[in-house]
């Protein structure tokens, strides 16, 4: 049995602005592999980015770029079952592959939130991020660093296994399947209970490409309620591309603002850009 996990930390709302991977290899339950690297992204850092992560301009100065990357990037991802907690690392790896040019990689992907939702009834619909479920199973680890995330994302899936007793190969059809049939009429959201973010909350802000009713159809699809604005509750703030990019404070959406303000004073909001977003929606259809 082996499988293989990765995180990637990010310099910006922009899911390409790859700054650190962390990869690990897991044979027969025990880790026999481990590989982190920072990131020159070729990109700006954002000081909410750097709030959470630690990781700036000056730390990856002579860091390599991600095409020159491409070839370990593949070694670890290609042919193999890859792990990762929901699926934002997965667009992080194509849309920066598509920024170079490059091929994407071609692992079977297998989300591990997807695999504690059901696996534990408590985080079927809700608190299932990657700090809450380890602290229930009494992992530690340093949260938002790429290889300690990675390896925080193999243990909850190793923990699953042992709980369900469904293999590698058991789990890829499982997670194709509903949570819970018998109780899924009973949930009452806005958004699809089955969706791969249920239980986020998603405001969207600035100048979007698609029509507001159409994005809001999409983040439903996924699992979100949409918010009208930005409050305690927000979880995802999608950002117009055209905005995202504005790095002025003033220049950005009040809802912007609020968002980075929150994320400062420890909400859990992550910021999306449009494009990214709907990366994240073709992923689940």
């Amino acid at each position: 049995m082996e499988f293989v996990a990765i995180d990637v930390e990010t310099a910006n709302p922009d899911c390409s602005s790859i700054c650190q991977i962390g990869v690990v290899r897991y044979t027969n339950g025990n880790l026999s592999e481990e590989w982190k690297t920072y990131v020159d992204p070729e990109d700006f850092f954002s000081p909410i980015n750097i709030s959470i992560h630690g990781i700036d301009e000056s730390t990856v100065q002579s860091a390599p770029k991600l095409n020159e990357l491409s070839g370990e990037i593949y070694h670890y991802l290609d042919n193999n079952v890859v792990i990762s907690h929901t699926h934002f690392d997965r667009v992080s790896i194509n849309q920066a592959f598509d920024k170079y040019n490059l091929r994407h990689p071609e692992p079977i992907w297998l989300d591990s939130a997807r695999v504690a939702r059901r696996t534990w009834e408590k985080f079927a619909w809700s608190g299932y991020g990657l700090a809450n479920i380890c602290k229930d199973i009494g992992y530690e680890f340093e949260c938002h660093d790429a290889l300690e995330d990675a390896k925080a994302a193999a243990v909850i899936f190793l923990a699953a296994m042992e709980r369900s007793g469904l293999g590698i190969d058991g789990w890829l059809q499982r997670v194709k399947q509903p949570i819970d049939p018998n109780h899924i009429q009973d949930i009452k959201s806005e958004g699809n209970p089955e969706g791969c973010l249920y239980g986020n909350n998603l405001v969207f802000t600035g100048a979007l490409e698609i029509p507001r009713r159409e994005a809001a159809e999409m983040a439903a699809r996924i699992g979100c309620n949409v918010q009208t604005g930005v409050n305690k509750d927000t979880t995802i703030l999608v950002v117009g591309n055209q905005d995202i990019r504005r790095l002025a404070g003033h220049e950005k959406s009040l809802k912007h603002r609020k968002a980075e303000s929150l994320i400062m004073q420890g909400q859990q909001i992550r910021i999306l850009q449009e494009t990214d977003f709907k990366h994240l929606v073709d992923l689940e259809y």
